[in-house]
């Protein structure tokens, strides 16, 4: 199973980007998806989360201004974030609670990270 993230890179403050994540490999089915993001010397922080169903929870400094989406028959899950500011600067991973089999418990696995660099 690999997750790859896509769709950060820089940009002014008041600006938008859209991340993108595809889960793919043996998969039997993909419970929660999610975007966390981890900045210099900071712990990683839960950004984004949407379940299969489509309910969605956000930390509350991106609420109004990040939106989370996914479509589940393509295993893909969606941040697209406006009016960004230099403190949402920080490497974005996607995180998908997945089972490889119908036998198997599912588990997280994390993408590889992108960088989101917000200038002021």
């Amino acid at each position: 199973v690999q997750l790859q993230a896509s769709g950060g890179g820089l940009v002014q403050a008041g600006g938008s980007l859209r991340l993108s994540c595809v889960a793919s490999g043996n998969i039997y089915i993909v419970n929660g998806m999610g975007w966390y993001r981890q900045a210099p010397g900071k712990q990683r922080e839960l950004v984004a989360f949407v379940t299969s169903g489509g309910s969605a929870r956000y930390a509350e400094s991106v609420k109004g201004r990040f939106t989370i989406s996914r479509d589940n028959a393509k295993n893909t899950v969606w941040l697209q974030m406006n009016s960004l500011k230099p403190e949402d600067t920080a490497v974005y991973y996607c995180k998908a609670d997945l089972a490889r089999d119908r036998f198997s418990w599912a588990s997280d696995y994390w993408g590889q990270g992108t960088l989101v660099t917000v200038s002021s």
